[in-house]
C-alpha cells in the first residue's frame, strides 16, 4: 500500500491556532512554534511538535489538546514529538511575544543580553506592566524551568521572564 500525502490547507492550521500553551494560556501553540509540520497522511493529520525544552511535562497535555481539537473538526490525528532541531525561543511569534507581555511575562532577550540578565550584570528585561527596564532578578528559576523570577524596582510588581533558548 503507498502512502498517500495531502497538502494541509488553512483549516488545519487555523484549528492547530484555537489550541492554547497549557502552562501560557494565552499563546497558541502555533505563536510558541512547537508546532513543527502537520500533514494528512492517507486521511489522518500527522502533526509533528517539539518541546520548548527536553522533558517539557506539557507535551502530553498538548499532544492531546491537539487530538481533540482536531478530532472536534472531523479529523483522525496521530501525533510525532521531535527532540531535533531542538526548540528555541526564535520560534515564538512577534504576535507571541506581544501576548506574553500583555498577560504579564517579559519576552526572551537574545542569548548574550540574557546572560548578562541572569547574572545579574544589567537591567535589560523591561517591566510588563510599566515598561521600566529598572528590574531585578529575584530568581533565576520562575513559575516553570523556562522562565526566571523578576520584580520591578519602579512599580514594585514581580513577574516572570521567559528565558532565551538558543
Amino acid at each position: 500500500m503507498t502512502e498517500e500525502r495531502t497538502h494541509i490547507d488553512q483549516k488545519i492550521f487555523e484549528i492547530l491556532e484555537t489550541v492554547s500553551d497549557p502552562e501560557i494560556p494565552v499563546l497558541s501553540i502555533m505563536e510558541m512554534g512547537v508546532v513543527r509540520s502537520a500533514e494528512l497522511v492517507n486521511n489522518i493529520v500527522e502533526v509533528t511538535i517539539t518541546p520548548t525544552y527536553s522533558g517539557c511535562p506539557a507535551m502530553d497535555v498538548i499532544g492531546d489538546d491537539i487530538k481533540k481539537a482536531l478530532k472536534n473538526a472531523g479529523y483522525e490525528s496521530k501525533i510525532n514529538l521531535v527532540l531535533s532541531p531542538a526548540w528555541t525561543t526564535d520560534w515564538i511569534t512577534p504576535k507571541g511575544r506581544k501576548a506574553l507581555e500583555k498577560y504579564g511575562i517579559a519576552s526572551p532577550l537574545e542569548p548574550e543580553a540574557d546572560k548578562e540578565v541572569l547574572l545579574g550584570n544589567k537591567k535589560l528585561v523591561k517591566c510588563p506592566q510599566c515598561g521600566s527596564l529598572n528590574t531585578k532578578l529575584i530568581s533565576q528559576f520562575g513559575s516553570t524551568a523556562c522562565k526566571a523570577f523578576f520584580q520591578c524596582q519602579d512599580c514594585l510588581e514581580p513577574f516572570d521572564y521567559f528565558k532565551c533558548l538558543k
